[in-house]
């Protein structure tokens, strides 16, 4: 008998496992949708008699399976582009990707332990307290906001609530769906899920919905791309090589655009040692009445900041906020710096943009400027931007090759545009470099891992979302009351008066 528990415990755990890993497959690039509501689904049922502790285990192995499968790209960084021993890289990556999995572990303590059993709970409990796990990753030791469910969704009739709620409320409608279907099986009550059916059937009602409008403005873009790989891009015998690249790139497309954008950190150098070059190419540009921007490091009295800066055509250095930890810096510095060359990363030593900065002016527009990361934070992204008719986001996924990871950043990208009513233009050193409608939906790239230059018109908008004018606190606020109800509810059945 004790062995047959056992192997039944095995199983499910097994079976939280591979549905973290059906999670990961609902997002880019394979966007197996329906998998993260049966993942979910399945998640509640596991936890439905589960003890807090057993439901600690079962959320830890949920969690491994989820981040285990989404996020390991990060070797890719560690070792490949990090200088990291095979050995340590993995124990890095490992280790990463079980600190990550303790957020569902605690989750699903909490849910079994003071949620689950109020009226409620197995249902709108459920949802909202995995939907304020999703958020705690947000800011929680610097934050990493990435495999939130509601991504999976973007090109679903779910979607048409995101201008609305952004994506924790996609994730909320999502965990109530799959717990809907979940509760369903369980107990035979399938009338739950009319709610849920309602939730998506008002969405696509939804998605005809024009929250923005169109200024009229508009802007003919050229994005290079000019794919140089990490192990090359910070080599100093590169360094005139690559000049020259986006030299030739960029001036054939002078003649024909408004706007020419080079990426993130798309010249290895500090602004003030390659300016010269800067000076010749912004010349060139300004004779074709051309608006020219690019990433670069950026050294003033104050620190030295991962920049965006307007060379010619109008005006503005944008300075990342949102810092890569390792990547752009390094947490507890005095004692990590130096020990492995991961802690000694070329252009490890950026200092935090300030708080607020003013948006760019390009011919005349304003643009909100967004550098990698910062794109991934949805309630920074629209505090950042200031009415702006077009949105910019330059980025360097050269640091996680052809893994996954690139693509799931480019999803987040796009449901930035479609929360915000705005177009997103896209700029990447090696891909995806791309414009994305008001929509959410891909209007034009380049293949990703080729030289390429974007050639496309962006449309400027004006106007605000629901979610652009109030961020995720609504949806937070609500999610925080109805665990509230739900463990008042369970704290009342256990000890009835």
């Amino acid at each position: 008998m004790p062995q047959t528990s056992s192997l039944k415990t095995t199983l499910i755990l097994l079976v939280m496992v591979l549905s973290g890993v059906a999670v990961t497959l609902s997002f880019a690039p394979f966007n197996i949708w329906p998998l993260s509501l049966v993942a979910a689904a399945l998640l509640n049922i596991a936890l439905e008699k589960s003890s807090p502790r057993r439901g600690l285990a079962l959320g830890w192995a949920y969690g491994t399976g989820l981040f285990g499968s989404g996020v390991s790209w990060v070797y890719i960084s560690i070792h490949d582009y990090g200088f990291t021993s095979t050995p340590l890289a993995i124990v890095f990556t490992g280790a990463f990707c079980l600190f990550l999995g303790m957020f569902p572990a605690i989750t699903a303590w909490i849910y079994c332990r003071w949620i689950r059993d109020g009226r409620g709970g197995r249902i709108l409990g459920f949802a909202a307290l995995w939907l304020l796990s999703e958020w705690v990753r947000v800011w929680l030791l610097t934050g990493f906001p990435w495999l939130y469910v509601g991504y999976a969704y973007i090109d679903t009739p779910l979607a048409g609530w995101a201008p609305i709620g952004g994506i924790f409320l996609l994730s909320l409608l999502a965990y109530f769906s799959a717990a809907s279907i979940a509760q369903s099986i369980f107990n035979r009550r399938w009338t739950l899920l009319l709610g849920a059916m309602a939730f998506w059937a008002l969405g696509y009602s939804l998605q005809q919905q024009h929250w923005t409008q169109a200024t009229g403005n508009t802007l003919k873009i050229a994005a290079v791309q000019a794919n140089i790989t990490q192990d090359q891009k910070w080599l100093p015998e590169n360094y005139e090589p690559t000049l020259m690249l986006y030299e030739r790139m960029t001036l054939p497309a002078l003649d024909q655009h408004d706007l020419v954008i080079w990426p993130e950190a798309a010249i290895p150098q500090y602004y003030h040692i390659a300016k010269p070059f800067l000076d010749t190419m912004a010349k060139a540009a300004d004779e074709h009445n051309t608006a020219l921007v690019t990433g670069i490091p950026y050294r003033t009295p104050e620190g030295v900041y991962n920049a965006l800066a307007v060379l010619t055509g109008g005006s503005g250095v944008y300075a990342k906020q949102r810092l890569v930890p390792f990547g752009e810096y390094v947490p507890l510095e005095q004692w990590l710096r130096g020990l492995i060359r991961f802690f000694n990363l070329p252009m490890s030593s950026f200092s935090k943009g300030p708080a607020s900065q003013p948006p760019l002016r390009i011919h005349d527009q304003n643009v909100a400027a967004f550098i990698c990361y910062e794109v991934v934070y949805p309630d920074f992204f629209v505090s950042q931007m200031n009415s702006a008719e077009i949105l910019l986001t330059v980025s360097n996924d050269a640091w996680f090759g052809r893994s996954i990871g690139p693509k799931q950043h480019f999803q987040m990208a796009r449901m930035r545009a479609l929360e915000t009513g705005r177009q997103v233009i896209r700029a990447t050193g090696t891909g995806i470099t791309a414009v994305i409608n008001e929509r959410g939906q891909v209007a034009a790239r380049l293949a990703a891992f080729e030289p390429g230059v974007l050639s496309t018109e962006v449309q400027g908008f004006q106007g605000d979302t629901p979610f652009a004018r109030t961020g995720s606190w609504p949806v937070l606020v609500l999610s925080a009351l109805l665990c509230m109800i739900c463990l008042l509810r369970a704290k009342r059945k256990k000890n009835p008066l």
